[in-house]
């Protein structure tokens, strides 16, 4: 989807957004590190994605950004791993709104990030050093099982960096080869949040934005690579607007 210029309008409500955003953020992090590490795990999601809930909250109101949520009752109640394909930064957020608590991967330098690193550090996520290859996986499948026994769902983006809006990019196998290893089913996510949240822009543009989710995959005597390319063809198929090829 290829944007007009935004008129000022847009630039105004985004720009509201971004500033509000942040301030929330910079407080509730302060509350977030007060409070969050005396709370048991689960509480401890659900209070920290207090954030989360007013960004979206801000999204709707000032952005006019709508979300049309389909199969939502496809998530299971046990552990699983969750793969959606990544456009922005919108997902990150609205996916802890529906899936919580969660787990996700993320570069360890980032809970280094005043404010923001903070309170993600006390969500336990999986962490890792992307530029060490093998180890990176060795880490990511080790941590990913013990979340897993833990009860939480794995939430990992397999594109790896964001795509433009209409693009599906390559998936890796690393999160389908913890779900084979760990032997939980894959939760495919389809959404075309890149419409709205274009990656690289502050301007936050007003529609909707549709997230689909897939029935479990399930892993059991399955590859990896078979079980990624499933999850690949089921995003592409419910993609919801036309995909470049």
């Amino acid at each position: 989807m290829q944007h007009d210029t935004p008129s000022l309008s847009i630039k105004v409500r985004s720009a509201l957004f971004f500033v509000l955003y942040n301030l929330a953020g910079i407080l509730y992090s302060f509350l977030c590190v007060l409070i969050g590490p005396f709370l048991p795990l689960k509480p401890r999601h659900r209070f920290i994605n207090g954030w989360t809930r007013c960004a979206m909250w801000l999204d709707r109101h000032l952005n006019r950004v709508e979300v049309k949520l389909e199969g939502a009752e496809h998530l299971p109640n046990t552990p699983c791993l969750v793969l959606p394909n990544h456009q922005s930064s919108w997902e990150t957020f609205y996916l802890q709104t529906v899936i919580c608590p969660q787990t996700t991967v993320v570069k360890k330098e980032l809970l280094w990030v005043p404010f923001f690193g903070w309170g993600l550090a006390l969500l336990n996520p999986i962490r890792i050093d992307r530029s060490k290859g093998n180890a990176a996986l060795k880490s990511l499948l080790k941590q990913g099982k013990e979340r897993l026994n833990q009860g939480l769902p794995v939430v990992i983006f397999p594109e790896g960096t964001r795509q433009q809006p209409g693009t599906i990019g390559k998936f890796n196998h690393g999160g389908t080869m913890l779900a084979c290893q760990a032997g939980v089913p894959v939760i495919a996510i389809s959404h075309n949040s890149g419409d709205c949240w274009p990656k690289g822009s502050w301007v936050r543009y007003p529609g909707t934005i549709t997230i689909r989710i897939s029935p479990p995959i399930t892993t059991e005597g399955k590859k990896a690579q078979q079980v990624t390319t499933e999850v690949q063809e089921w995003i592409r198929d419910h993609y919801p607007g036309e995909l470049s090829e």
